[in-house]
């Protein structure tokens, strides 16, 4: 893998499996090897919550990497899978003074500081266009967009498609390619074959082979503040994850990663 791997997960589209994703896509690419560190950009601070950790002050959260102070070190929490900077609600309040064109590029400056430390930094965000998500997105060598299979998510998901796009031209060319990838998908379900089918017709090698189906576990993993591995490891939805993990793993060591041109 060359070098530090900057994995964005996004999707303007809430209750897409965006942040169950980070989780477990983190705890899938820890598993296989990889030293991995997950920053929570989203103000509400789900995935913090949802890992079990308390809020922090603001100068111990993600608040810290958008700081002209650049003593100020976020803390990183080390979880048993992966490492992890927490949000705190206070990114809303500074959301208001990151009006500067040069306030996308805190994110990356970071990163670049932490280069050797880790393998892959997934960078988890709201569901919204903020200058915290596009921070990440300028940050990214690969974007991962979230999509479940129905009207609302797969037109928010398109959005999100085209933002990347503009970043990548405008922003961010080192940007190998974002990958759709479809959650929460129910076989049963005639309407979630039908948007399947659409997106794979319409983006083609831009969504991913794998899948995340519905799975009991993932929701039960979520409450009590682990991933799915760490509950069943065997269940449809940590084989789902590592197999996406596997696929994802094999887009780093591409020049590019997909098309998004």
């Amino acid at each position: 893998m060359p070098g530090m791997i900057i994995l964005t997960i996004c999707n303007h589209k809430g209750g897409t499996g965006k942040t169950t994703s980070s989780i477990n896509l983190s705890a899938a690419l820890a598993l296989s090897g990889q030293r991995v560190l997950v920053i929570d950009l989203d103000p509400q601070g789900f995935l913090t919550r949802m890992m079990g950790q308390p809020e922090p002050s603001p100068e111990h959260s993600s608040l810290a990497l958008f700081q002209e102070d650049m003593s100020i070190q976020p803390p990183i929490i080390q979880l048993p899978t992966f490492d992890l900077i927490p949000s705190s609600p206070a990114l809303s309040t500074a959301m208001r003074k990151l009006n500067k064109p040069t306030d996308i590029l805190w994110a990356r400056e970071y990163l670049q500081s932490l280069d050797g430390k880790y393998d892959i930094v997934v960078l988890d965000t709201a569901a919204a266009v903020t200058v915290y998500s596009l921070n990440a997105l300028v940050a990214a060598d690969v974007v991962v967009i979230p999509i479940l299979p129905e009207y609302q998510p797969v037109v928010g998901g398109e959005q999100t498609y085209q933002t990347v796009k503009m970043v990548r031209k405008k922003l961010n060319p080192g940007l190998r390619g974002v990958k759709m990838l479809l959650t929460m998908v129910d076989g049963r379900k005639k309407n979630h074959f039908a948007y399947r089918h659409y997106l794979r017709e319409k983006y083609g090698s831009d969504v991913m082979d794998g899948i995340i189906r519905t799975c009991t576990t993932l929701s039960v993993s979520n409450q009590e503040g682990r991933s799915v591995y760490d509950g069943n490891p065997h269940a449809r939805g940590a084989i789902d994850y590592a197999n996406v993990a596997e696929e994802i793993s094999k887009l780093f060591d591409q020049p590019d990663a997909g098309s998004t041109s």
